[in-house]
């Protein structure tokens, strides 16, 4: 099993042996490494998210069970353990612990609590329901959305049972029935997706499916099962002094089933490449569906890593069991736990690895999304953010190594990449170096107003970032291209005009840098690199400031002058002459 790579989250978990609210025993998730699955300790120690927070110390565990623990199961006993990248744990534990779902007999049905049951003449507490479905991931998007994603290729796992429910025998004058059970079977097992059959078995109680999926987005499976129960009913009647005896088979059929939305994670992303002009390669990548990271090179030394984190925990809604028949309805521990991967957006956002000489992040295209803290469980305590966030669909890239034959969209459910698009436009696009300029036109005493000049570097041409005409794009200058972007200096935000000339006036002496922002090269061609350019502005470098210098000068010398010759009249007012000195 491949190393699991994970990163700790500062939260309450849940480890394998504390009870939920009433329902679920001290060993109920059992403890790390008393289960036979392919998971050692370490990595079973990480499964149960939703577990109340106990901490115990090593001598109050060894107490309690009887035996010690690993460090990470002893860290998973007080955090939470986040991933990041899908784990396969899930996967791996939900169809080994599905081998211990066991149905009632003929006289009790075994359901949990969330399902929903029906009845019919033979037929009670019947249920077809949804176990798991692997590999997938539930997506905490926003506060009103948590979409479970699953892979077009996977496993279906259900689970279904009934009891058969004999009706009473009725006695009615002159006229007995006797019911009496012949045989009852489970006929079918059936997996369907928006209502087509796609999968089909003879009856099993754990019907296991492997599917494949039409289509993408939004899509409804549907585990279906028929019973059927066989019924004799005798009739006996008195006629005058005769008795009579019929005998009549009466066959009961229900169809019994359970949905689950889902979106079908058909991962797709579109790609544009660019060369800058230092030989530099520019990779811009859209995708409509929640993406994890991006591989740039062959040896996966260059990587991106999406807002996505990861953690896993059980579906609450299999923790109990009931055990119900025609007298009783007993709940007990549930035998098995499907356990689900879960992403969530993480504090510390996409970025690149290596942080240092890893790619570039130049843009991001995306949707505010609101914080979805709310929808995690209680018992879950993960790094998710606290504030909106934008949940990106398209990222632009820039590294001195793109590899398009290696270049890889790694996705939120485990073990899918995307498909990779070529616009029918063309994905290669040259990048052209820029020049600004800004020199000082006019200056007083008071202010001065720059010129800032922004041409191509190797044409000449003026580059312009005025929008005239904005609301009406037919009486734009003809030939005149414009395109996005824009130029800073001192706090102020100015556009190039068709000449590619701007003008400024700055009234806060000093150096000043201008500095051009070019809008994205994905939409526009040519595309330019920002440039910067500097200027140096001051009064004194003007016949008025010099004047209002010295101006200046003489005015706040007066009362220095002044003291001054005080000071000197004074003191030769006071002055003793010598031969007057003893």
């Amino acid at each position: 099993m491949r190393q699991l790579a994970f990163t700790l989250g500062i939260v309450l978990i849940i480890s394998g042996f504390v009870a939920a609210v009433g329902l679920v025993s001290a060993d109920h998730p059992p403890r790390p490494g008393t289960d036979d699955t392919d998971l050692d300790e370490n990595e079973t120690a990480t499964l149960w998210s939703k577990e109340p927070n106990e901490c115990l110390s090593d001598e109050e565990y060894y107490d309690r069970y009887g035996e010690n623990r690993t460090d990470l199961h002893a860290l998973g006993n007080c955090t939470d353990i986040t991933f990041a990248e899908p784990p396969d744990t899930a996967e791996t534990w939900t169809a080994y612990d599905f081998e211990s779902l066991e149905p009632g007999d003929s006289d009790t049905s075994v359901y949990p609590e969330s399902a929903e049951t029906e009845d019919s003449l033979g037929i009670a507490d019947a249920h077809a329901t949804v176990f798991a479905v692997q590999p997938s991931t539930i997506v905490h998007k926003d506060e009103n959305e948590t979409p479970l994603y699953v892979a077009p290729e996977g496993e279906f796992r259900g689970f279904v049972d009934y009891r058969v429910r004999v009706p009473d025998d009725d006695v009615d004058g002159n006229r007995t029935i006797e019911w009496s059970l012949l045989e009852h079977d489970l006929d079918e097992v059936r997996l369907k997706q928006d209502g087509d059959v796609i999968a089909a078995q003879d009856g099993q109680h754990t019907p296991m499916f492997e599917y494949t999926l039409d289509g993408s987005g939004s899509s409804t499976l549907t585990v279906e099962a028929d019973i059927e129960v066989r019924l004799e009913r005798e009739v006996t009647e008195r006629v005058g002094n005769r008795t009579v005896t019929r005998t009549e088979l009466e066959t009961d059929t229900l169809t019994v089933s359970s949905d689950l939305d889902v979106e079908i994670y058909d991962l797709t992303a579109t790609v544009y490449h660019a060369e800058y002009p230092d030989g530099d390669a520019g990779v811009a990548i859209y995708q409509s569906q929640p993406w994890h990271g991006y591989a740039l090179t062959k040896d996966d030394e260059a990587r991106v890593r999406g807002v996505w984190r990861y953690y896993t925990a059980r579906d609450t809604d299999w923790d109990s069991l009931v055990h119900a028949s025609a007298t009783d309805r007993e709940v007990v521990d549930a035998a098995a736990l499907p356990v689900y991967v879960r992403a969530f957006p993480s504090e510390t956002g996409p970025r690149a690895d290596p942080i240092r000489d890893g790619p570039a992040i130049e843009e991001t295209w995306g949707a505010e999304s609101a914080s979805p803290n709310t929808t995690v469980h209680e018992n879950v305590d993960v790094d998710i953010v606290d504030e909106p966030y934008t949940r990106s669909y398209g990222l632009a890239i820039r590294h001195d190594t793109v590899d398009p034959d290696y270049l890889e969209v790694q996705g939120i459910v485990r073990g899918t990449t995307a498909e990779l698009v070529e616009p029918d436009d063309g994905t290669e696009r040259d990048i052209y170096e820029s020049e600004l300029s800004v020199e000082v036109r006019e200056q007083n005493e008071s202010a001065a107003t720059l010129e800032i000049e922004l041409r191509d570097a190797e044409s000449g041409d003026p580059i312009m970032l005025e929008q005239p005409f904005e609301d009406d794009p037919r009486f734009a200058p003809i030939g005149v291209e414009t395109r996005d972007g824009y130029i800073t200096i001192a706090d102020k935000r100015v556009e190039t005009d068709e000449s590619g000339r701007a003008t400024v006036t700055l009234t806060q002496p000093g150096i000043h840098t201008a500095e051009y922002h070019p809008g994205s090269w994905r939409t526009h061609d040519p595309a330019y690199v920002g440039d910067t350019a500097s200027v140096s502005w001051h009064p004194l470098t003007t016949a008025n400031g010099w004047f209002t210098l010295v101006v200046d000068v003489l005015w706040l010398s007066i009362p220095f002058v002044v003291a001054l010759y005080a000071g000197l009249k004074l003191g030769s007012f006071l002055h003793i002459p010598d031969e007057h000195n003893p």
